[in-house]
């Protein structure tokens, strides 16, 4: 668990950004900061990832490897994105022929459409974003800070990492994110607080994924599909196609169906909220 007792944050010549935040993030819940531009939520995602300093107050128990997408892309602009991405998995601890295979995965599902060989400056905004969410989520860390991940994404890709975060939580990972999309919210066991005059506080209006009626997840099964379902804690409704499995459940039991359907070895396609009950 990690641990943040009355957190501030003070910049010379300005007011504090952070005024005494307390917050606790645990493996499999993620926590969505939402507030208006300037409220301090970069600041407080940097210092819950390790690359900032509180003026006053602590963090504990922050792992080892942390997933970090900051809000401005940090890379080079002459360093080529392959090279980018090898240099951030040694970083993180992960081995060359992983790292190589783990970020092909995850550009391919993102629909990465860039130049691996080019320089990070000739990216669009859409490639570079997916760059840096690969960077961040290849790393197998325990906590992931994310600041606007869904930025610049179109649709497929958003909805690529609806599911890419999904199993992130599934498999236990910590998550802090900054949004303002309202697909955090979204998330399985997600909770969302608002970020206004240094506090967080509960946010009102923008409940979490227990507030919303059913998750639908979309699997791809290589082995079947009706092994499968066996396999799966009880399900509402679903449907079958060539290899892919379609399920609707409520969305509280949304992580533990994604961890069932990980350990079955399907993949997951996609993951969206339905408000229906």
């Amino acid at each position: 668990m990690i641990r943040l007792a009355g957190v501030r944050k003070r910049y010379r010549g300005r007011l504090e950004v952070l005024a005494g935040v307390d917050l606790e993030l645990t493996p499999g819940r993620p926590v969505a900061v939402v507030g208006g531009n300037g409220t301090g939520k970069s600041t407080l995602l940097r210092i819950v990832a390790g690359c900032a300093a509180p003026t006053a107050g602590t963090v504990s128990g922050r792992p080892k490897v942390v997933g970090f997408l900051p809000g401005a892309f940090p890379a080079s602009p002459r360093m080529p994105v392959r090279a980018y991405l090898r240099h951030m998995a040694a970083l993180h601890g992960v081995r060359a022929a992983d790292a190589a295979r783990g970020a092909g995965a995850l550009l391919d599902a993102l629909r990465f459409t860039g130049d691996l060989d080019d320089p990070v400056a000739r990216l669009s905004t859409g490639n570079a974003q997916k760059v840096g969410l690969t960077q961040a989520l290849t790393c197998r860390a325990e906590l992931l800070v994310l600041d606007e991940p869904w930025s610049n994404l179109d649709t497929s890709a958003a909805a690529a990492l609806d599911a890419r975060l999904g199993a992130e939580l599934a498999r236990g990972a910590g998550m802090l994110l900054a949004d303002h999309t309202g697909r955090a919210g979204a998330l399985p066991a997600a909770t969302v607080l608002r970020l206004a005059d240094g506090v967080l506080s509960p946010a009102t209006g923008e409940s979490g994924a227990h507030a919303i009626g059913h998750t639908v997840v979309e699997l791809l099964c290589p082995d079947g599909t009706a092994d499968v379902l066996r396999r799966l804690p009880p399900v509402d409704d679903f449907r079958t196609g060539p290899g892919r499995l379609v399920v609707r459940v409520p969305a509280r039991h949304g992580d533990a169906l994604l961890a069932a359907a990980l350990a079955a070895g399907c993949s997951v396609v996609g993951v969206r909220r339905d408000g229906r009950s």
